[in-house]
């Protein structure tokens, strides 16, 4: 898998992108203790208030930035969501009133939020290789999984020798050499976007309504929110789980954490060879599938009164909602390269960022407060529920016979042929986005030969 980092200008994205995500996770930790400062026992309220606002403006500012990507120089559009973020993170310690920090959490993931799916628009171009790509995709998986298990860890060290308001300055460090490391990077030149008529909003809309078009992203849909389904409930309520439910330790709290994101990575180190062989329909929908078993099982655990067997049953119902996940995800990159033409992946890829977090929205206040007003065991029923209805609809959405029903170029083709059925002349060849896919039209020429 590491083959792929020889590659130079993906290694300095790469390492741009997991020393960005060491500084935010610096800065999740610092800015939990800053809420507390400004709000005493109201800081879980500010701290939800302040994720639900980064929810809003990745659903909301993705897409435009999407729609007007074209425009911008992708390095240029990178290095100022990197300095934008750098000083934002950079006034955080000087804050001394709750809206105050309202304000400049909305305006740190806008920043996240245009630089995050430029970075995934552009890896398919510098990776044009499907098995680097894959590679690629892992890679990421993996950064985030051990972002969340090193930045505590590394928080925790920090904090024994310096003020929480110091962990700020790693953030704007990690912003700082992130963009170094973009200016560095020979990014390949972008393919050019297409005319679109209609104004704003049909640009803004253009990646949204690829999604709706095409089966296989329709399906994406709905693994987002069955994988946020299982996601939001480990994340807000592990804590309850291992504390209350269990009567055990802070360090459990942890330990637990730790379960999820080594389920995840274990899958992310597997997906390259497995998906060499396997398509990612059976891949992501098996992934899928197994979260409604798993809730089952944290079901069962809920339920029971007693036993030292909780314990490691917990965890590994936890490893198993992060493999699935993982599963569930990690391809979604190679679904949309093949999905959107590449003058189109910058509004596709923003397009699932926006999409995906839009279901977080859903699932996170729905763990926290049914978890809180009805209990744990109505937490598992009602997150459970919505996984499985997501993973159903996906299964019925996806066609098991995954045509190429994404815009491509036809080759050697004469003017006439019923291929090229609403088809534009375009130089080197036909293209166009068609409904049957080809492969139906091919049997249909076939049948009719014999």
């Amino acid at each position: 898998m590491l083959s792929v980092l020889r590659n130079r200008t993906y290694r300095h994205l790469f390492t741009a992108q997991v020393i960005a995500l060491i500084g935010t996770g610096l800065a999740t930790v610092a800015l939990g203790l800053l809420a507390y400062d400004l709000a005493g026992a109201r800081a879980g309220s500010v701290l939800g208030t302040a994720l639900a606002i980064k929810m809003v403006a990745y659903v909301g500012v993705a897409p435009v930035i999407g729609a007007f990507a074209h425009r911008i120089p992708r390095r240029a559009l990178m290095v100022g969501s990197d300095l934008t973020r750098a000083a934002v993170a950079l006034t955080l310690p000087f804050v001394d009133q709750v809206w105050q920090v309202y304000v400049l959490i909305f305006a740190l993931q806008a920043a996240s939020a245009a630089f995050t799916p430029t970075f995934q628009a552009v890896i398919p171009d510098v990776l044009p290789k499907e098995r680097d790509y894959t590679q690629a995709l892992s890679l990421s998986r993996l950064a985030y999984d051990l972002e969340s298990l090193f930045s505590p860890a590394l928080a925790a060290a920090l904090l024994t020798f310096m003020s929480y308001n110091r962990l700020f300055l790693g953030t704007v460090g990690g912003f700082l050499a992130s963009a170094v490391l973009v200016v560095s990077a020979v990014l390949p030149k972008a393919a050019p976007a297409p005319e679109r008529s209609g104004g704003a909003y049909a640009r803004a809309t253009a990646g949204s309504r690829l999604f709706f078009r095409i089966p296989r992203l329709r399906a994406l849909l709905c693994l987002n929110l069955a994988v946020a389904a299982a996601s939001a409930f480990v994340t807000v309520n592990t804590v309850v789980y291992v504390r209350d439910h269990l009567g055990r330790s802070v360090g459990d709290v942890a330990f637990a954490l730790g379960a999820y994101g080594a389920g995840s990575m274990l899958v992310a180190l597997l997906l390259p060879r497995v998906l060499d062989r396997v398509a990612e329909r059976t891949v992501m929908l098996s992934g899928a599938l197994l979260l409604p078993a798993v809730f089952t099982a944290v079901g069962l655990i809920t339920a029971a009164s007693g036993g030292t067997w909780r314990w490691p049953a917990l965890l590994g119902t936890w490893a198993a909602f992060g493999a699935a996940c993982s599963m569930a995800l990690t391809p979604t990159g190679r679904l949309i390269r093949r999905s959107a033409p590449p003058e189109e992946r910058a509004p596709a890829f923003a397009a699932q960022f926006s999409l995906s977090h839009a279901a977080w929205l859903i699932t996170y206040p729905l763990a926290g407060w049914v978890g809180a007003q009805a209990g744990l065991l109505y937490a598992v029923i009602a997150l459970g529920s919505v996984g499985l209805v997501a993973t159903v609809s996906a299964v019925f959405l996806w066609p098991a016979r995954d045509f190429a029903d994404a815009p491509h170029v036809h080759t050697g083709l004469e003017t006439g042929h019923p291929h090229l059925d609403g088809a534009v002349e375009v130089p080197g060849g036909w293209r166009h986005s068609h409904v049957p896919s080809c492969d139906e039209l091919h049997l249909a020429g076939a049948s009719a030969t014999r």
